[in-house]
């Protein structure tokens, strides 16, 4: 599957949903839309990954186990201006949709939901935020790429990358943390003009690593057997 290049690729995307069945489909549907998406199961652990992914767009459930969404929502209006809100929650009471358009949400769906519907949402959101169309930066840890300059630097240090090396980056970092098969890789980088031989993904992996990876952590992964991950060690 070759993810979608539209004007939000790469956006940065925290869904928040104790059923992880939802978090799954909904996390789905927006890499292939070219998103980069994590997720959380439950309110404090939201918090903690705020901080770490610093999102573009929050997907956030109402009902959670330990803290509800309301009150995660006035947080982030709180210390994290600018940050959209989209609720998506099966509490569907008219009262629940005002509380939750008056503390700061920038929209409100309910289960049951439409994907289609709901990525649409997502795209109009960005929109209205002022990130629909926009440059912008993917950023793993001390890991920069700026689409704007067209520029990547590892701990401040700028890094020269090929146009083929930057591809194979860039889709590694829209998906950073998130294991990629090599045929995934081979399909979305060299499209299906490549004839084939994964030989090549080996080796630009490892020109990347020469060039990326120069401090610690390492962050390009090997996973055996299936492929790639761009991550840090302890996770």
């Amino acid at each position: 599957m070759v993810l979608a290049e539209g004007p939000d690729s790469g956006r940065r995307v925290l869904v928040v949903d104790d059923e992880e069945s939802i978090t799954e489909l909904v996390a789905m549907a927006l890499r292939y839309e070219g998103f980069a998406v994590e997720t959380a199961n439950a309110g404090y652990p939201a918090l903690q990954r705020l901080e770490e992914f610093r999102p573009d767009l929050l997907i956030l459930d109402v009902m959670l186990p330990d803290v509800d969404g309301f009150s995660i929502a006035e947080r982030v209006r709180r210390d994290r201006r600018g940050v959209p809100v989209l609720f998506l929650t099966a509490r569907d009471a008219t009262e629940d949709k005002v509380r939750g358009l008056t503390i700061g949400g920038d929209d409100y769906v309910t289960k049951p939901f439409s994907v289609a519907e709901l990525v649409a949402r997502v795209h109009a959101v960005l929109r209205r935020a002022g990130h629909g169309g926009a440059s912008h930066s993917l950023v793993l840890g001390d890991l920069e790429m700026d689409d704007d300059a067209h520029e990547v630097r590892r701990a401040g240090q700028l890094v020269d990358l090929t146009a083929t090396e930057y591809r194979l980056l860039h889709y590694m970092l829209v998906n950073a943390r998130r294991v990629l098969t090599r045929a995934q890789l081979l399909d979305h980088v060299w499209s299906y003009d490549f004839g084939g031989d994964a030989g090549v993904l080996e080796t630009y992996v490892s020109y990347l690593r020469k060039k990326v990876d120069f401090v610690e952590p390492h962050l390009i992964q090997t996973v055996r057997g299936v492929g790639y991950v761009l991550r840090p060690p302890r996770e």
